[in-house]
């Protein structure tokens, strides 16, 4: 399966954070490389949005929709304060 950009997850970045996140620079928990989020590699076949550090190939953020609503598990990737 051939990834997609982190610009693929714009839409459900945008309905949990209210803004847009695609510029939002974070470091991988597991290498510490740091990016924006749209160098993120993500596939979008699993149950759910699976986006994995472009350098380790580490699962830094998962996205499912639950009753209409995104959750999502960050705990992969750290948001850097702006």
């Amino acid at each position: 399966m051939e990834p997609l950009d982190g610009n693929a997850i714009a839409g459900d970045l945008f309905e949990y954070f209210g803004t847009e996140m695609t510029t939002a620079v974070g470091t991988c928990a597991r290498c510490g490389a740091s990016g924006p989020i749209a160098e993120l590699r993500v596939y979008l076949r699993a149950p759910g949005c699976v986006a994995r550090c472009p350098r380790c190939d580490n699962v830094t953020m998962v996205i499912v929709s639950v009753h209409g609503s995104a959750r999502i598990d960050l705990a992969g990737f750290h948001l850097q304060p702006t």
